[in-house]
């Protein structure tokens, strides 16, 4: 990531540029010359000077008061999520130098929970979204992540660079790009983690999607939602999801998926015994691949 001064220049001037004067009151007249509101607008709907605002915005402050972060954030119309990325930038926690992280481990009481939930998938994201651990129902919905070498195991790697996963999404942009988001929120929380820096390296220079959603500096913070897919095995299953913080890890998130309706629980249920037959034949060496499509529609005919 750029070092904080260049950090708050650019997303300060990002944030300037998607708000658009009608709405926070201004006149958009014939002329405008900026697609966003002038730094003499911002500063006036903060209540802070324009040289203080432009020193800000230019990199030459690099912290402010809380008082003022939440007036620019407020003129900016940031979501928390983002006034949290910008109080990050301005009132950063102690530095802990360019060190990489200590690996990270899921304790064995979490992981004997991922493993006796049969019909909800679930897993546990770590730091760069590596996938620490998931239960067998994710690894049937999303990729066998627990036979993938640990630094294969990147939620966002899979997502930006395997097909299969642009397939099974039904909104895999607005998907993808959201987990971009998150992922600049972690680099906000740690600046000088240099296994950040390096995947977000690898990432530009392999994904033109992720260079563009990069650059526009949204920052997202996980919480709740639903997902829409197109499965292979079951076709269209939505789901609905919680991400619970884990007290004690602070840098691991456990997502809990469920099924919307009921025919998404027993699509689910479905795709758990495909998924536990599929287990069997690899363990003795037969290819299911011949073996799916005819086992899966009629799974799906008696479930119509």
């Amino acid at each position: 990531m750029a070092n904080n001064a260049e950090e708050i220049k650019k997303f300060l001037r990002a944030r300037r540029d998607a708000v658009r004067p009608s709405q926070v009151g201004l006149a958009n007249y014939p002329g405008r010359r900026v697609p966003g509101l002038r730094r003499e607008e911002v500063a006036q709907l903060a209540g802070v000077s324009v040289d203080y605002y432009t020193r800000l915005e230019q990199g030459r402050l690099t912290s402010a008061s809380e008082g003022v972060i939440l007036s620019i954030a407020e003129a900016l119309r940031l979501t928390p999520a983002e006034t949290q990325y910008l109080r990050d930038l301005l009132r950063p926690q102690p530095r802990r130098g360019a060190e990489a992280a200590p690996p990270q481990q899921v304790r064995p009481e979490l992981l004997r929970m991922l493993n006796g939930l049969h019909d909800q998938p679930a897993f546990v994201l770590g730091r760069r979204n590596e996938v620490l651990a998931s239960n067998d129902l994710l690894d049937a919905l999303f990729t066998p992540f627990n036979h993938r070498p640990a630094n294969e195991r990147n939620l966002l790697r899979w997502m930006l660079l395997d097909p299969a996963a642009r397939s099974l999404y039904l909104d895999w942009a607005q998907v993808t790009s959201e987990v971009v988001g998150v992922l600049r929120a972690e680099a906000g929380r740690n600046p000088d983690d240099p296994q950040i820096a390096a995947f977000v390296a690898e990432l530009r220079a392999v994904s033109s999607e992720f260079r563009t959603w990069w650059a526009e500096r949204t920052v997202v913070e996980r919480t709740w939602g639903s997902k829409r897919f197109n499965h292979p095995v079951v076709g269209r299953l939505d789901i609905t999801y919680e991400a619970l913080s884990l007290p004690g890890d602070p840098d691991q998130i456990l997502f809990v998926y469920a099924g919307k309706t009921d025919d998404d629980l027993g699509k689910l249920r479905i795709l758990a015994s495909w998924y536990a037959q599929s287990v069997l034949h690899r363990a003795a060496g037969k290819d299911t691949a011949q073996s799916q499509p005819d086992e899966a529609a009629g799974q799906n005919s008696r479930h119509a």
